[in-house]
C-alpha cells in the first residue's frame, strides 16, 4: 500500500498543516510499516511525537476504512489548547454517540499519571479529525461507575495497565471486548520489560492474539511498543513481538535530542560532606534555578528524601508556599492529580518528586529537571532530562546536585555516558512461575481456558518459551489441588474442568483472586486521613506501628499529628510543629549499574592525570590529592585494598566500584574464603564504591592470596557457603507466595499486617523444602536470589577484571577520602542522627590530625 496516496494520510498530513507541523520521517516510517501489516518498536527521542508515531497509524488505518463522519458540531476552536473544554466536548460527543464501533486500539502504560495526558492527547486528535471514537482510561484510580460504563460499552480506544488488562480477562464474556481490536501498543516498553508487569504485559498480549484468531483467523491483530534507548533493542521487540512468522520491525528516529546537563558545584571541596545522601548543603543554590525557570521538577530517587527535601526548601524560601508542591506513589490520588493538573497549567512553581513522574508524561511548562543525588543509571537519567523541554528541537535542562563529594565524579561519568550513549540493557524476566500461576487462575475466574490450547499460547511469549510440558502439568496440578504437599487442603484445588475447560466456581475464591491481581508486593499501606475529612495519602503499616498517638510526622509535605488508628485508616490533625519525622519506605536504595561502574573507574583515572575537561573533577581534585597522599587513587586497570587499624578493630577496604547489591556478596565471600585460611568473623559494611570487612582480629591478607581470595573458580558453591542462601530465597519466597495466590494478603481496609504474611510464607517454604523438594515455586525463589539479588554473571564477571588487574595494597594510618562513606553507612544503620553527626564530626577531626602531623613529619 502507498500510504501517501490514501484519504486518511492526506487528512492527516492536512490537519497538521493546519497547526504548522509537520511529520518526522520515522513517524511516517512507523504509518507505512503498520499499513503494511507489520508489528514492531518504535525508539526516538522524548518529545518528538512517539506517541503520534503509533497513534496517528491507526487513525490513519481508520480514516481509509470508514466513510467520513460529517462534520462535528464542535469547532475546533472551541478545543484548542484546553483540557478542561476538551474533557467537556468528549462526555457531551459521548452522549450522541448511537453505537460504539468496538474497541480498536489497546494503550498499555505503566503507569497511572501517563494515562490521563495520553487520553487528553488521544481525544483532541479525535475532535479535530473529526472520528467518533471515544478515549477510556482503566486503572486502579478509574472510578465503578466507569468502569462498569466500559464493560456495557468498550470506547474505541482504552489506555491500561497490565494489572487491569488482567481484571478485564477475568471478567466474563472477555471475548466480547476483543471483536474489532486492530491494534496493541505497550507504552514505555523499556520501563515494563526488566519486571514481572512486563510478563503480565506479555501473558495478556498472548492471550487476545489467541481469543482474536480463534474467532477471527483471517484478522491481523497488530502488536507494537513504544521505548526509550536501551542496550538490548533487538531483544526488546523480541520480548514484545515473539512470534518468528509475523513482520515486524524496529522504527529508529535518525534525529538527536539536544540535552544540557550541569552540575550544582560547591565553591569549593569543603562544603560538600565525604559521605552523606541528602544534599541539603547545596540547596541554597537551587533557589535560583527555580526562580529563573517556568516549572522545574526536583527529582528524589526516595519518598523520603522528597519529604525532608520539600520542607527544607520552604525553611528556605518562605515565599515558596503555594507555589511548591510534593509528588509520589504514596500521596492521596485527587491530590496527586491536581499537582498534574497545576503542572500542565503552570500554577506551580517546582515540583519534589521520585519516580512516580518519571515516564513520558508531557506538561510543557517544564523547562528545568534537577537531579538530586546520583541516579545510579544512565537510562533513568536521561529519561527523567526528557521530562523538561518537551516540544522537538527544544533542549532539555537538567541540574545534577550531588549529595556528597564523591557524587561530583558520578556526574562527570554521567555526563559522558551521556555523550557517548552508553546506556544500560534491560534484562527481561524469564519462567516467572508465580506470575504465570496467578494468570492461569485469573483465565479461569473469567470465561475458563482449555489447557492445552493455553500451553501453546504460553510457549509462543518470551517469557516461557523454554516451558517444560511437566512444568505446565505440576502448574495444572497445583491449581487443581495445591500439588503434592497440599492435596490434603480444599482451599487450595480452585480451579476445577466443568464443559471441557478450566474454571473457578466458588464465588469466594473469585472475589479473593480479583482483589490481589498484580505483582508489586509491598508492606501493607494504610491510608491517612484528616479528622475532618480528606485523605492525604498512603503510609506502611510498619511506619505506624512506631507511632504513638501524639507524635508527629510529614507526609505530602505536611506535618501531621497522629490521633489514632480507626478501621485499618490513620487519623491526624494538623500539626503545630514546623517539622517532625520523616516516613521511611521500603525498597529505597537503588544500586550502581554496570555501565556507570566502568566509565566511574575511568573518570577516577582522569582526574590526578588532568586529561579531562570536567568541572566535577577540577573541583573534587583536592580530595583526589589527600586520597593519593594518605592512600592511593585506583586507575582502571588497578585493584585497590585498603587496611587500617583503628580503635574499632581492623579494617580491610576493596574497591570493585560495582554497586552495592555486588559488593554485598562479594565482601560475605570474601570473608567466607578468609574463614577457611583463619577462623575470624567479619561485620561488613557497603556502598556503591567498595566493601568493608571489620576484624577484632588482625585480617591475614597479604599479596599472593589476594588473587586467589577473589577468584571466579568455585564461585557458586562458595557463594552458597558465604551467604545464607536459604534465607535470601526465604525472604524472596514471600513475594513468590503472594504473587501465586499462596498467601491471602486480605481485604481492603483489612490487609493482613506483614509479619503474619511473611511467617505464613514461611510455613510454605519450609513444607515445601522438607516434602516437595522439586516446587517450581521453590525453584524460582532460589533463581531470583542468585539472578537477581546476588546477580551471579556480574559477580563473576567482576571477579575475572580484577584477576587481570594490578593489586595495589595499602596500609593507612587512618580513614581515607574513599572509605570514609563506607564507614558511615555502617555507623547509619545503628546511629540516630544525632549521634551519627557526633561521630562523623570526631572521625573527620581524627583524620585531619594524623593528616597535619603525617605532612610535618
Amino acid at each position: 500500500m502507498i500510504l501517501e496516496k490514501s484519504t486518511g494520510y492526506k487528512k492527516v498530513i492536512k490537519w497538521l498543516k493546519s497547526n504548522k507541523k509537520k511529520p518526522f520521517k520515522f513517524q511516517t516510517d512507523a504509518w507505512q510499516y503498520y499499513a503494511e501489516g507489520y508489528s514492531g518498536l518504535v525508539n526516538a527521542p522524548t518529545g518528538f511525537g512517539k506517541t503520534f508515531s503509533l497513534f496517528l497509524a491507526v487513525v490513519i488505518d481508520e480514516l481509509n476504512t470508514q466513510l467520513p463522519v460529517k462534520a462535528s458540531a464542535v469547532k475546533r476552536s472551541a478545543v484548542q489548547n484546553s483540557a478542561v473544554k476538551s474533557n467537556l466536548v468528549q462526555s457531551s460527543a459521548a452522549k450522541k454517540r448511537k453505537k460504539s464501533t468496538g474497541l480498536k486500539l489497546i494503550w498499555i502504560t505503566p503507569l497511572r499519571s501517563l494515562a490521563k495526558d495520553l487520553a487528553r492527547a488521544m481525544r483532541e486528535v479525535c475532535l479535530e479529525l473529526e472520528i467518533d471514537w471515544q478515549v477510556g482510561v482503566r486503572n486502579g484510580d478509574t472510578p465503578q461507575n466507569e468502569k462498569l460504563k466500559q464493560k456495557k460499552q468498550m470506547p474505541e480506544v482504552l489506555i491500561i495497565t497490565p494489572e487491569s488488562m488482567h481484571l478485564l480477562l477475568a471478567q466474563k464474556n472477555s471475548l466480547s471486548y476483543f471483536e474489532d481490536l486492530q491494534c496493541i501498543v505497550a507504552d514505555e516498553w523499556h520501563e515494563l520489560l526488566g519486571s514481572k508487569r512486563g510478563v503480565m504485559a506479555e501473558l495478556a498480549i498472548s492471550r487476545i492474539k489467541g481469543l482474536v484468531k480463534e474467532k477471527h483467523p483471517e484478522r491481523l491483530l497488530r502488536v507494537w511498543g513504544i521505548s526509550a534507548t536501551i542496550g538490548n533493542m533487538a531483544e526488546a521487540l523480541d520480548v514484545l513481538v515473539p512470534d518468528q512468522d509475523v513482520l515486524k520491525t524496529t522504527v529508529v528516529a535518525d534525529i538527536e535530542k539536544k540535552i544540557q546537563i550541569k552540575s550544582i558545584l560547591p565553591d569549593h571541596i569543603d562544603m560538600l560532606p565525604w559521605a552523606g545522601h541528602l544534599g541539603h548543603k547545596l540547596a541554597h543554590k537551587l533557589l535560583p534555578i527555580i526562580e529563573k525557570s517556568k516549572t522545574t521538577l526536583i527529582f528524589c530517587n526516595t519518598r523520603g528524601q522528597a519529604e525532608l527535601w520539600y520542607q527544607n526548601l520552604l525553611k528556605l524560601d518562605e515565599n515558596l508556599a503555594g507555589q511548591i508542591a510534593i509528588h509520589h506513589g504514596s500521596i492521596d490520588y485527587e491530590l496527586r492529580n491536581w499537582i498534574e493538573e497545576a503542572i500542565h497549567t503552570g500554577v506551580l512553581k517546582a515540583v519534589i518528586s521520585t519516580s512516580s513522574l518519571d515516564l513520558g508524561v508531557d506538561f510543557k511548562p517544564v523547562d528545568t529537571v534537577v537531579q538530586i543525588g546520583s541516579p545510579k543509571g544512565v537510562a533513568r537519567f536521561l529519561q527523567r532530562a526528557g521530562r523538561s523541554g518537551h516540544s522537538p528541537f527544544e533542549t532539555s535542562k537538567i541540574y545534577f546536585l550531588p549529595t556528597h563529594a564523591l557524587e561530583l565524579v558520578e556526574a562527570a561519568a554521567i555526563k559522558e555516558a551521556a555523550r557517548t550513549q552508553n546506556i544500560e540493557s534491560r534484562q527481561p524476566v524469564v519462567m516467572a512461575f508465580d506470575t504465570l500461576i496467578q494468570y492461569m487462575v485469573t483465565l479461569a475466574v473469567g470465561d475458563g481456558f482449555d489447557d492445552q490450547k493455553l500451553y501453546n499460547e504460553v510457549k509462543n511469549t518470551f517469557a516461557f518459551r523454554e516451558l517444560e510440558l511437566a512444568e505446565w502439568n505440576w502448574m495444572m496440578q497445583f491449581i487443581t489441588t495445591g500439588g503434592d504437599s497440599l492435596t490434603a487442603y480444599t482451599e487450595f484445588s480452585k480451579v476445577e474442568k466443568e464443559d471441557g475447560l478450566w474454571k473457578v466456581k466458588s464465588r469466594q475464591v473469585a472475589m479473593r483472586h480479583r482483589l490481589h491481581i498484580g505483582t508489586i508486593v509491598s508492606d501493607a499501606m494504610i491510608k491517612v486521613k484528616y479528622l475532618t475529612g480528606g485523605y492525604v495519602g498512603m503510609l506502611e503499616e510498619s511506619f505506624m506501628a512506631k507511632m504513638k498517638p501524639g507524635n508527629s510526622f510529614t507526609l505530602a509535605g505536611r506535618v501531621l499529628e497522629f490521633v489514632m488508628v480507626k478501621e485499618m485508616t490513620v487519623l491526624v490533625r494538623k500539626s503545630k510543629l514546623k517539622s517532625a519525622i520523616t516516613p521511611s519506605w521500603m525498597g529505597g536504595r537503588m544500586s550502581l549499574t554496570a555501565n556507570l561502574g566502568a566509565i566511574l573507574r575511568k573518570k577516577y583515572n582522569e582526574t590526578l592525570d588532568k586529561t579531562h575537561e570536567d568541572e566535577e573533577l577540577d573541583i573534587i581534585l583536592p580530595l583526589f590529592e589527600r586520597q593519593a597522599k594518605v592512600s592511593h587513587v585506583p586507575k582502571d586497570d588497578e585493584f585497590l585494598i585498603e587496611l587500617i587499624k583503628t580503635r574499632d578493630g581492623y579494617h580491610f577496604f576493596a574497591y570493585p566500584f560495582e554497586g552495592r547489591q555486588v559488593h554485598e556478596i562479594m565482601a560475605a565471600l570474601i570473608a567466607y574464603r578468609l574463614g577457611k585460611v583463619k577462623p575470624i568473623s567479619f561485620s561488613i559494611a557497603m556502598n556503591d564504591y567498595g566493601f568493608e570487612l571489620l576484624s577484632e582480629q588482625p585480617i591475614p591478607l597479604d599479596e599472593e592470596n589476594i588473587k586467589v581470595l577473589f577468584s571466579p573458580a568455585n564461585l557458586g558453591e562458595d557463594i552458597v557457603a558465604s551467604i545464607n542462601a536459604t534465607e535470601m530465597a526465604r525472604r524472596k519466597f514471600r513475594d513468590i507466595a503472594c504473587i501465586s495466590g499462596l498467601v491471602f494478603q486480605g481485604y481492603p481496609g483489612k490487609y493482613v499486617a506483614n509479619k503474619h504474611l511473611q511467617s505464613s510464607s514461611s510455613l510454605f517454604f519450609n513444607v515445601f523444602s522438607d516434602y516437595d523438594k522439586h516446587n517450581l515455586l521453590l525453584r524460582q525463589a532460589y533463581d531470583e536470589a542468585f539472578y537477581q539479588q546476588i546477580e551471579e554473571p556480574r559477580l563473576a564477571a567482576a571477579l575475572h577484571r580484577i584477576q587481570a588487574s594490578k593489586v595495589i595494597i595499602v596500609k593507612a594510618e587512618s580513614y581515607t577520602p574513599l572509605c570514609f562513606p563506607i564507614k558511615v553507612d555502617s555507623l547509619r544503620e545503628n546511629m540516630s542522627t544525632e549521634e551519627l553527626g557526633e561521630r562523623i564530626a570526631r572521625m573527620t577531626a581524627e583524620a585531619d590530625k594524623k593528616q597535619t602531623t603525617r605532612s610535618k613529619k
